[in-house]
C-alpha cells in the first residue's frame, strides 16, 4: 500500500511539473511572437514615416509620427522586460524542482541502503529463504516472492526515474541559462533603445514646445482638417442609408428598416465576412496604424476632441489598395475638394476606402479578396500616403483593427 501510494505521488509531481513548464513555454512563445511583431511595426515605421526629409513634413505630421515611434518603442522594452522575468521565474522554479526530486532520490537511496545492510547483517540469502518457508502454504509463498521481486524492482524503478528526471530538468536548466544570456543582450539591446527613446522623446518636447508658440494658427489647421473630415464622413453616411433605404425598396418594404434586407446569397456572403473577424488581410500591403478608431483628443491641441470613423494606415507612396473580402462596388464616392472613396458590401458589412488617387472599380462590380480596387493618395507637400479604413455593419461603425489580421 505504502509503495502504491508512494508511486502515485511521483506521477502526480510529474504531471504538475510538466504541466507547469508546459504552461510557462507557451507564455515565452507569446511573448516572443508579440515581441517579433513589434520589431516588425518599428521597422515599418522607420521605413514608410521617417525616410523622408523631415522639413517635407508639418509640425503636426512630425509630432504624430514621433508618437507612434515612442509608444511602439516603450511596448518592445516591457516585452522584453516581461520575457527577462518570466525566465527568471522558470529557472527558479527548476531550481527548487531539482532540489525536491534529490531530497526524494536521496530518500529512496537511503531505504534501500537500510535493506541491504539488513539483509546482509540478517544474511539476507537465508532470511529471504526462511521468510519463504515459513509460509503457511505454497499460494502465500509465491506472493512472497512476488512482493519481494516487486519492491526491490520498484526501488531501482523509482531511483533510475528521478535520475533520468533530474537529468532533464539539469539539462532543461542550462537551456534557460541560455536563453537568460540571450535575453542580457536583449536587455542591453533595450537600454539602447531607452536612450534613443530619450532623444524622441527630447523632440517631442522640442517640437511641443515650437507648437505652442505658434498654436493659434495650427489650431485653426486641425480645425479644418476636421471639418473636412466631417464632410466626408456625412457624405458617405447618407450614400449608406441610401443604399439600405434601395435594399429595402427592392425587397418590397414600404419604409426603410434601418438595415439592409438581403437575399439569400447576401446572408451567406455577410456570414462568412463575419466569421473572419481578426482574420481579413490588410487593404495594403505594407503599412502602419497611424490614427485609430474612435474618440480621443488632437496630439497637438488637446481643446479639439477627434472621432475617427475608422483607421488611417501610413503606407508606401501611391500604394494599390486591395478588396479585404469579396463583394460588391457598392458606390464609389466623389467628394467635392476631396479624394475619393470607394464602398465596398458584403451582405450587411461595408468596407469602405478613402483618399485615393485612383479608382480601378466602378458600382457594381464585384470584386474578389485580394484584388486591387484602387490607388492611395500621396501628398506631394508632406509625402504622405494616408489611407482611411472603416468597416460598418449596416450604418454602424466598427473598430476596423477588431477585423484585420495581427
Amino acid at each position: 500500500m505504502i509503495v502504491k501510494r508512494f508511486h502515485i505521488i511521483i506521477i502526480l509531481g510529474f504531471l504538475i511539473t510538466s504541466f507547469s513548464l508546459s504552461a510557462q513555454s507557451a507564455a515565452q512563445k507569446k511573448l516572443e511572437k508579440q515581441r517579433q511583431q513589434v520589431l516588425k511595426e518599428m521597422k515599418q515605421i522607420n521605413a514608410l514615416l521617417f525616410t523622408k526629409k523631415k522639413q517635407e513634413k508639418s509640425e503636426i505630421t512630425r509630432i504624430e509620427d514621433l508618437n507612434l515611434k515612442v509608444s511602439a518603442r516603450k511596448n518592445l522594452i516591457r516585452i522584453t522586460n516581461e520575457q527577462a522575468n518570466l525566465l527568471t521565474r522558470e529557472i527558479n522554479a527548476n531550481q527548487k524542482e531539482i532540489t525536491s526530486l534529490r531530497a526524494q532520490l536521496e530518500e529512496l537511496k537511503d531505504d534501500y541502503a537500510a535493506m541491504v545492510v539488513k539483509s546482509y547483517k540478517s544474511k539476507s540469502e537465508q532470511s529471504k529463504v526462511m521468510f519463504l518457508l515459513s509460509s503457511d502454504n505454497f499460494k502465500q509463498a509465491y506472493k512472497r516472492l512476488q512482493y519481494m521481486k516487486q519492491y526491490a524492482n520498484y526501488q531501482k524503478e523509482q531511483g533510475e526515474a528521478i535520475k533520468t528526471k533530474t537529468k532533464d530538468l539539469q539539462d532543461l536548466n542550462i537551456q534557460l541559462s541560455k536563453q537568460k544570456e540571450d535575453k542580457k543582450e536583449l536587455i542591453e539591446e533595450n537600454r539602447a533603445a531607452k536612450r534613443q527613446l530619450e532623444l524622441d522623446v527630447k523632440e517631442h518636447e522640442t517640437l511641443m514646445a515650437s507648437i505652442k508658440n505658434n498654436m493659434s494658427k495650427l489650431t485653426a489647421r486641425i480645425k479644418q482638417k476636421k471639418q473636412e473630415a466631417d464632410r466626408i464622413d456625412r457624405e458617405i453616411n447618407r450614400l449608406i442609408k441610401e443604399a439600405i433605404a434601395a435594399s429595402n425598396k427592392e425587397a418590397g418594404k414600404k419604409t426603410s428598416t434601418g438595415k439592409f434586407v438581403l437575399t439569400p446569397e447576401a446572408k451567406r456572403l455577410a456570414t462568412n465576412f463575419a466569421a473572419n473577424q481578426g482574420k481579413l488581410g490588410w487593404p495594403v500591403s505594407r503599412g502602419v496604424i497611424k490614427a485609430k478608431f474612435g474618440k480621443g483628443r488632437s496630439l497637438t491641441d488637446s481643446s479639439v476632441e477627434v472621432n475617427n470613423p475608422g483607421i488611417k494606415i501610413a503606407t508606401e507612396d501611391s500604394a494599390e489598395v486591395k478588396a479585404v473580402f469579396n463583394g460588391e462596388i457598392s458606390k464609389v464616392v466623389i467628394v467635392k475638394n476631396g479624394n475619393p472613396a470607394i464602398i465596398i458590401r458584403h451582405g450587411n458589412y461595408l468596407t469602405i476606402y478613402t483618399n485615393l488617387s485612383k479608382i480601378y472599380v466602378k458600382s457594381g462590380d464585384k470584386v474578389k479578396t485580394g484584388q486591387a480596387i484602387g490607388q492611395v493618395f500621396t501628398n506631394k507637400t508632406n509625402g504622405e500616403s494616408m489611407l482611411g479604413f472603416r468597416v460598418y455593419k449596416n450604418d454602424q461603425k466598427l473598430n476596423p483593427q477588431y477585423w484585420l489580421t495581427k
